[in-house]
C-alpha cells in the first residue's frame, strides 16, 4: 500500500523581519575585530534580517505569519490541515508553551493537531520526514504544514570569536505544506546523521538547569549562545562534517532511485569558501543555488527559504530534481531529494 502513496509539497510561505543589521554593524559589534570586508566575503553576510521590537517578531508569532503566507500562497484552506509539526525554535514567547498549537489556533487550523519538533538547523528536513512518514504510515493524515519561526541571533556575544561562525544568525518565519497523494513537487526520500559525541559541545550556557540564572550573571547569561567545548567540536567537525553531509545526499538519492543530479541546492548559510567549497564538491554552479548573503542564516528556516525564492526566480521548474541540506549543533546532518513537478 505504502508504495502507491505519494507525498509533494504544495507551497511555501515566508516572513521576514522589517529590520536588517549589516556587514558593517555586525563589524562594529565585533569591536572592528572581524572588518566589514571580512564579514562580507569570509563570512558572506552583506546583511541579515533581525527581529524588532514588536509583538509580530517573536518566534511563534513569525511562525503563525509565515503560515498565513504559505495558506495564501497555495490556497489551502486551514481547516484542511490534519497536523501541524512545529520547527520553530525554542527561544520563543512564553517558555512551556507549545509552539505548534498556538500557530495551529492563530491560523484557524481547527481540524488539526500539533507538535513541537527540534533538531536545530537541522528540524526544517527532519520534520519534512516525519511528515513525509506520518503521510505515507496513517490513512487519516492527508494535509501537513510544517513551519517555525526563529531568532537565536539574540544570544550572540559579538565580542565572543569563538563564535564567528554564528555571526550570522538572524530571524524570520518559513511554513511548507505537505500533502498525500499530491501527485506533483514529491518529496521522494531523506537521509539523517547524528554524532551525540557534540551534544554538548554548543548551546545557551546560562539560563538552564545546570547554569540557572543568577543576579549576578543575568546581563551575561542574555549573550551565552557559545562553543562550550570549541577545541573538541571544531576538530570533530573538521573530521566528519563534509563525509556525513556528502553520504547523507548519497543515500537520500540512493532511497530515492534516482542518479545524483542536483538542478537546484536549497543550502543552509554558511561561510562564503565553506559554500563555494561544497558546489564545486558536488558538482553545481552558483548558479544552481541562492546563497543567503543578503538574509543571513535564518536557522532550520533556511530550506524553506531558499526554495521559496528559487520558484520566484524561475531556478526550480518543471523536472528540477531538488536536494535540501542542513546541519545542526548537536551535531546533526540532513539531506532530502525532491522531483519538481507533475509526476
Amino acid at each position: 500500500m505504502s508504495e502507491k502513496i505519494n507525498v509533494g509539497i504544495v507551497g511555501t510561505g515566508i516572513y521576514l523581519p522589517k529590520q536588517i543589521m549589516t556587514a558593517k554593524e555586525i563589524s562594529d559589534a565585533t569591536g572592528g575585530v572581524w572588518s566589514e570586508d571580512a564579514v562580507r566575503n569570509k563570512l558572506g553576510i552583506n546583511q541579515k534580517y533581525i527581529p524588532g521590537p514588536g509583538p509580530e517578531d517573536g518566534t511563534q508569532e513569525m511562525g503563525a505569519l509565515a503560515a498565513l503566507d504559505c495558506l495564501k500562497n497555495t490556497g489551502v484552506d486551514p481547516k484542511d490541515i490534519d497536523v501541524v509539526l512545529c520547527i520553530g525554535e525554542e527561544w520563543k514567547e512564553y517558555p512551556l508553551t507549545t509552539s505548534a498549537v498556538y500557530i495551529q489556533g492563530r491560523i484557524g487550523a481547527d481540524n488539526a493537531w500539533g507538535i513541537d519538533v527540534q533538531n536545530r538547523c537541522c528540524t526544517c528536513v527532519s520534520a519534512m520526514e516525519i511528515a513525509r512518514d506520518m503521510l505515507i504510515a496513517d490513512d487519516t493524515i492527508n494535509t501537513i504544514m510544517v513551519v517555525g519561526g526563529y531568532r537565536n541571533g539574540d544570544f550572540i556575544d559579538y565580542k565572543d570569536n569563538n563564535v564567528s561562525m554564528m555571526y550570522n544568525l538572524g530571524a524570520g518565519g518559513g511554513a511548507i505544506i505537505l500533502k498525500k497523494n499530491y501527485n506533483k513537487n514529491l518529496l521522494l526520500a531523506s537521509h539523517i546523521i547524528a554524532d551525540g559525541s557534540l551534544a554538548r559541545t554548543a548551546g545557551v550556557e546560562i539560563g538552564g538547569i545546570a547554569h540557572p540564572f543568577t543576579k549576578e550573571n543575568l546581563e551575561e547569561g542574555k549573550k551565552s549562545l557559545r562553543l562550550m567545548d570549541p577545541v573538541k567540536m571544531k576538530n570533530r567537525l573538521n573530521e566528519v562534517s563534509m563525509p556525513n553531509w556528502y553520504k547523507c545526499i548519497d543515500k537520500s538519492f540512493e532511497k530515492a532511485g534516482l542518479p545524483k543530479k542536483i538542478d537546484y541546492l536549497a543550502v543552509l548559510h554558511m561561510k562564503k569558501s565553506g559554500h563555494l567549497g561544497m558546489l564545486k564538491d558536488l558538482g553545481v554552479s552558483e548558479d544552481q543555488t541562492i546563497y543567503l548573503s543578503d538574509y543571513g542564516h535564518v536557522g532550520q528556516i533556511d530550506q524553506i527559504l531558499s526554495l521559496h525564492l528559487a520558484l520566484k526566480a524561475g531556478k526550480v521548474k518543471d523536472g528540477s530534481v531538488v536536494c535540501m541540506i542542513a546541519a545542526g549543533i548537536g551535531y546533526v546532518w540532513s539531506a532530502n531529494v525532491i522531483k519538481w513537478g507533475e509526476i
